[in-house]
C-alpha cells in the first residue's frame, strides 16, 4: 500500500487514542486581523514560545483587508501573513487561517484574537487538554468561573446568554456557557473535519459542526477583557447586527446537523397551530349548530396545515440530503488527509532525516505520521 494511504487509515483509527509523548506537536497560532496595528505586535511577542509538550511554535497572521501597518508589523515580528485584498468578514479569515495552519504542519492551533482582548500567556492552559487527550477542541470560557466574569454591557451578557442557550438545544443540551469567545485551541484532526460556511463569525458555528461530528470540546475558563482597549469590535460592535447576522448562520449550521429535528420541529407545530383553528371552529358548530363568526378559520387552518405537512415532507427529504452531505464530508476529510500526508512527507524529505519511522503522536497529530518517502 502507499505510504500516504497507509497514513491516512492509521489516522482514521488513531486520532483519539491518548498518546504517551507530544513532544513532536507542532502548534500554530493564528490570528485573524483588522486594523490592529496598535496591539498585534504585543499581541505576537506575548505567545510562549517553549511549551511543554510543543516542539515548534509558529505564528500566522490573516490579515483581513487592514488599511494600516497589521501586515508590516506581523511580518516584522516574525509572523507568517496571509492577506485578504479586500475585508471578507471575520469568519472567512478563520477558514483561511485553519487553512494555512494546516499547510504550515500544525498539530495543534490556537486561534486568538489579535486586539489584545485574551492573554497569549495563557496559550499553555488553553491547549493542555489537547495535549493530555481529554479533548479533541478547547474553548476559553469567560462565563463558567465567576472570578473570571469580565465587565461588559448588559445587553451583550444577555444576548450571549441567548445564543448560548439556542447553541446548547441545538447541541442536545451540551451544557456550554460560552459559545462566542474566539479564544480556542484545536487539533489537527479537528480542523480537518471542520466545514464552515459562514463569512461574518464563526464561533457558533464551529462549534455545532465539529461537536455535531463527534469531537470533544472542553472548556476552560480564563480571564478576558470585556471591553476592547482600542477601536471596536468588528462583529459585536452593534448588538442588533450581531444578531441579524449571527441567527441565519445557527440556523443553517442547525439544520445541517438535524435536518428533520428542524423541518419536523417546524412543521409539527404549524400542523398544531392549524388544527387548533379546527378545533375552535368545530367547538363553535357543536355548540351553536353554525361556524360563524369562525367560519374564516377554515381555509385559513387548511393553508396552516397543508403548510405543516409540506415541512414534514421537506425535513424527510432533507433528512436524506443531510446523509449525502455527511458522505460527501467523509470525502473531504479523506481527500484533506491525503493532501497533508504528502506535505509531511515532503517535509521529511526535506529535513532528511536520518530517524527511523516515527510513530506520530495521537491526539497531537491525528495521525501517524511516516518518516520513509513516497
Amino acid at each position: 500500500m502507499n505510504p500516504v494511504d497507509q497514513t491516512v487509515l492509521e489516522g482514521a483509527a488513531a486520532h483519539n487514542v491518548l498518546a504517551a509523548d507530544c513532544t513532536a506537536a507542532k502548534l500554530v497560532v493564528m490570528l485573524p486581523a483588522l486594523n490592529e496595528a496598535a496591539t498585534i505586535a504585543d499581541v505576537i511577542e506575548g505567545i510562549p514560545r517553549a511549551i511543554p509538550g510543543i516542539r515548534d511554535v509558529e505564528v500566522l497572521v490573516v490579515d483581513d483587508g487592514s488599511t494600516d501597518q497589521t501586515a508590516g508589523i506581523a511580518r516584522e515580528k516574525g509572523a507568517v501573513v496571509v492577506s485578504h485584498r479586500r475585508n471578507m468578514g471575520v469568519g472567512r479569515a478563520f477558514q483561511t487561517g485553519i487553512a494555512k495552519a494546516l499547510e504550515l504542519g500544525a498539530d495543534i492551533i490556537v486561534n486568538i484574537d489579535a486586539d489584545g482582548q485574551f492573554n497569549p500567556e495563557d496559550i499553555p492552559r488553553l491547549i493542555e487538554p489537547i495535549l493530555s487527550g481529554e479533548g479533541d477542541c478547547t474553548t476559553c470560557t469567560r462565563f463558567k468561573d465567576p472570578a473570571h466574569r469580565p465587565n461588559m454591557p448588559v445587553v451583550k451578557r444577555w444576548g450571549n446568554r441567548v445564543v448560548c442557550w439556542m447553541v446548547n438545544k441545538i447541541l442536545w443540551n451540551a451544557g456550554f456557557t460560552d459559545v462566542a469567545c474566539g479564544f480556542r485551541a484545536y487539533s489537527r484532526e479537528a480542523a480537518l473535519r471542520m466545514t464552515l460556511y459562514g463569512s461574518y463569525t464563526y464561533t457558533q458555528e464551529v462549534l455545532i459542526d465539529l461537536v455535531g461530528k463527534g469531537m470533544r470540546f472542553v472548556e476552560v475558563p480564563l480571564a478576558v477583557r470585556g471591553v476592547r482597549q482600542h477601536g471596536e469590535s468588528r462583529v459585536a460592535r452593534s448588538v442588533v447586527k450581531y444578531a441579524l447576522q449571527t441567527l441565519p448562520i445557527i440556523l443553517r449550521a442547525a439544520r445541517d446537523l438535524r435536518p428533520l429535528a428542524f423541518f419536523g420541529t417546524l412543521g409539527l407545530g404549524l400542523l398544531a397551530v392549524g388544527f387548533s383553528g379546527f378545533a375552535v371552529v368545530g367547538a363553535n358548530w357543536l355548540a351553536t349548530g353554525r361556524t360563524s363568526p369562525w367560519t374564516s378559520l377554515i381555509p385559513a387552518s387548511a393553508v396552516v396545515v397543508t403548510l405543516g405537512a409540506l415541512a414534514i415532507m421537506l425535513g424527510l427529504l432533507a433528512d436524506q440530503v443531510g446523509r449525502l452531505k455527511r458522505t460527501a464530508d467523509e470525502l473531504l476529510l479523506w481527500e484533506r488527509r491525503r493532501s497533508l500526508a504528502r506535505a509531511d512527507e515532503t517535509r521529511e524529505i526535506r529535513r532528511a532525516s536520518p530517524r527511523p519511522t516515527e510513530e506520530g503522536t495521537g491526539p497531537c497529530v491525528g495521525w501517524r505520521r511516516s518518516r520513509q518517502g513516497p
